[in-house]
């Protein structure tokens, strides 16, 4: 398989798990070894079979990736030698109690250490780098309540010379007396946050830029105005979206007087919007919240994918 094959393929699998942590399938478990499992059988779980064997580059051998499972051998990454493998399941058990307890803002603060700490604890054959992609997302998400708008993980990934370069550098002893306590460089692991939490900083700016969120009713409600006119929408659709983009979500008896309609026609303006897949609920019964179909991503959020030539 050509190398941009395989890229394209676990980027489109990095995807898919990173909807379902989006989707709340991961929820209060991102720092867990549970959760950190989860992400890697799910991972691997969407790959063929060609792609779950690696190979020592040491004896040569090739040794199958299970997923979910913890390694069983001895690892090097460069020149990081990872802990042995009798070691993982106790260093996976004290990195969730000290990333798990966190108060908001450390949690924040602790991304960067969190990430590097997994990958240097190198839990499994393969896959350890996206799985603390993945992990970081996640933990963020729930942190900061995001909604999925943004993900560090993208970030990363189109810095992922510097990435390597800072995440790299991590691993390095201890230069003086002045550089920390312990054994690895605090002032590598300083230079790696900072790019971290810059990254993070970017692709808020970057989702901000966007969506311009001071525009974003407006072209909404555009959108609907013409869909109206074009009769693809029944009268009123507009002012059930409006009230949607000011509440976050909608209980359905609430519909008819947001729109100003009696029951009947509320139930065709919710029914047609559901169509058009810009309105969404977990059950028949559940309130209604805004979809940002990828159709109109060109109309609602303009820029948002590239243009194709």
């Amino acid at each position: 398989m050509r190398a941009n094959a395989i890229c394209n393929l676990k980027r489109k699998t990095h995807v898919a798990v990173q909807k379902w942590i989006d989707e709340g399938g991961l929820k209060e478990r991102a720092v867990t070894t549970e959760g950190i499992c989860e992400i890697h059988r799910r991972f691997c779980a969407e790959l063929p079979e060609a792609l779950l064997w690696v190979e020592d580059p040491e004896g040569k051998e090739r040794v199958r990736v299970l997923p979910g499972e913890l390694r069983k051998r001895e690892v090097k990454v460069g020149g990081h030698v990872a802990i042995s493998p009798g070691a993982v399941p106790r260093f996976l058990k004290r990195f969730e109690d000290v990333y798990r307890r966190l108060g908001k803002t450390d949690s924040i603060l602790a991304a960067a250490p969190a990430h590097h700490r997994l990958v240097w604890i190198h839990p499994f054959e393969d896959g350890n780098g996206r799985v603390a992609r993945l992990m970081s997302h996640a933990a963020l998400l729930e942190t900061l309540n995001s909604g999925a708008v943004w993900s560090v993980a993208r970030g990363l990934a189109r810095n992922v010379e510097e990435y390597k370069k800072y995440l790299a550098a991590c691993d390095s002893p201890r230069r003086n007396s002045m550089d920390g306590r312990r054994n690895l460089s605090e002032e590598a692991l300083a230079a790696f946050t900072e790019f971290f939490l810059k990254t993070c900083i970017d692709q808020v700016s970057f989702m901000e830029s966007l969506m311009q969120p001071d525009r974003l009713r407006a072209r909404i409600l555009l959108w609907a105005e013409e869909e109206i006119k074009l009769k693809n929408l029944p009268p009123r659709s507009g002012r059930v979206l409006e009230a949607l983009l000011y509440r976050g979500e909608l209980p359905r008896g609430d519909v008819p007087g947001a729109a100003g309609v009696v029951e009947r026609h509320a139930r065709r303006v919710v029914s047609a919007l559901t169509d058009r897949g810009v309105l969404a609920s977990d059950s028949s019964r559940a309130p209604l919240h805004l979809v940002f179909p990828a159709a109109l991503a060109s109309r609602w959020i303009p820029g948002l994918f590239p243009e194709r030539p």
